[in-house]
């Protein structure tokens, strides 16, 4: 199974939580979005261990079943008709999570990921 991982659910599995270790360990490809980097390294800018959490996510992106995904102009139409969808339903979700939505789209992924409003939005499956 291949899946696209969340901030939330990669901090479930640096933490050691047994949902997240056991998905992400039968997982045959892990996909984790650039924004969802971002995110993380924001807050590990903000935080007080910041270089230790540098390492433990380095050493994650360079496992042979990770990979990064990057968004790219197809990327911005998935964005563009999720947007229009979720405006239309009165139900909007913020905007670093619309773009992990689009990529999840775009690619036909599985969504790992514990925020409830990416259920507005019944064409991605979730765990």
């Amino acid at each position: 199974m291949k899946i696209l991982i969340d901030t939330n659910r990669y901090r479930d599995f640096c933490d050691g939580t047994e949902e997240a270790v056991g998905v992400i360990r039968k997982s045959s490809e892990i996909l984790i979005p650039f924004i969802v980097i971002a995110e993380l390294r924001a807050g590990f800018a903000c935080g007080k261990k910041g270089p230790k959490n540098e390492l433990i996510l380095t050493s994650f992106l360079n496992k042979p079943r990770v990979t990064i995904l990057f968004a790219d102009e197809n990327t911005t139409h998935n964005y563009a008709n999720l947007f229009r969808q979720l405006r239309t339903q009165g139900t909007p979700i913020p905007t670093n999570d619309l773009w992990i939505a689009a990529l999840a789209v775009q690619h036909g992924l599985i969504l790992f990921s514990r925020d409830n409003h990416f259920q507005k939005l019944p064409q991605i499956p979730i765990i």
